[in-house]
């Protein structure tokens, strides 16, 4: 029998342009990246590279060179105002704030997620529609709330519109809803009240939307200027944005010294979610968010 002679066949070369392209386009999509974040992080340098100038005219344009650096400005910020106390007033009404509201919201979103009570998905729907109102519109009514009980010019006018939050019960609720309720259940049987189950079981399996809504919440206090701007009068209770705001002129404004402040305000902001972020992407993801 005739050996049987097997003839392999060579698979052909992969064109060399493959790998080319692939590469290009690899470039190109990480040279869209780099200049996405230059466009993104070139207003944060810039507001830098304008609080060490030494001079604060911005007549030339945007720059980030700078010939002759110096903390002058931040020197000038300092006794101006008084900083340490407008900081420590900013992030004290920020810790309560966010303190508050995720207590306040956590409890609020057990109940919604958790008890069964008549009118349950018309009060929570009420409470999502509040999303929807501006505080433009509810300054008024809540400044005629304050004076009639002469609360203006208060750290409790300062932090009562910021308790409770409306977007804090909706993100804590749709994560509590993702947690089994075999759980509960069992802690029941066990002889656990609704307190305990609350405390020991569901906030720890929420603590990415926690952490979260601890983050947002600070942000939202850190930042807001409308209404402390018109229920604060004293100097000595003023918040970070209303301080900075005094620091323009009515014919001249010194931008190094402005940008030296908007430098102080940033930075807590930014380190606050540099350490979170890990827990703000698990918890927006925990939650369906987008």
């Amino acid at each position: 029998m005739p050996d049987a002679t097997v003839t392999a066949v060579r698979p052909e070369a992969e064109p060399r342009t493959g790998p080319r392209r692939r590469g290009f386009g690899r470039a190109a999509l990480y040279a869209g990246v780099i200049a996405g974040a230059f466009v993104m992080l070139f207003p944060f340098l810039w507001t830098l590279v304008t609080s060490i100038t030494a001079d604060g005219n911005l007549s030339g344009g945007p720059t980030l060179l700078v010939e002759n650096p110096t903390l002058e400005a931040y020197r000038t910020l300092f006794d101006t105002l008084p900083m340490w106390r407008i900081v420590a007033n900013s992030f004290g009404v920020a810790v309560v704030s966010t303190v508050a509201q995720l207590v306040t919201g956590s409890m609020a979103a057990y109940g919604f997620a958790r008890l069964r009570f008549p009118g349950r998905n018309v009060i929570f729907t009420l409470y999502l529609a509040t999303l929807m109102v501006p505080l433009q519109v509810l300054v008024v009514p809540l400044f005629i709330q304050m004076s009639r009980f002469d609360l203006n010019d208060t750290y409790f006018a300062l932090l009562a519109p910021s308790v409770a939050s409306a977007f804090g019960i909706f993100l804590l609720k749709q994560a509590m809803e993702s947690v089994p309720r075999e759980l509960d259940e069992a802690a029941t049987i066990d002889g656990a009240s609704h307190l305990r189950i609350y405390a020991t079981i569901v906030l720890p399996l929420v603590r990415p939307a926690l952490a979260a809504l601890t983050v947002f919440a600070f942000m939202s206090s850190w930042n807001n200027f409308l209404w402390p701007l018109i229920v604060i009068r004293s100097p000595e209770l003023m918040t970070l944005p209303l301080g900075l705001s005094t620091l323009h002129g009515q014919f001249t404004t010194e931008w190094n010294v402005v940008m030296a402040g908007s430098v102080v305000s940033i930075l807590p902001i930014a380190v606050v979610y540099l350490f979170a972020q890990r827990h703000i992407i698990a918890g927006m993801a925990h939650t369906g968010l987008k």
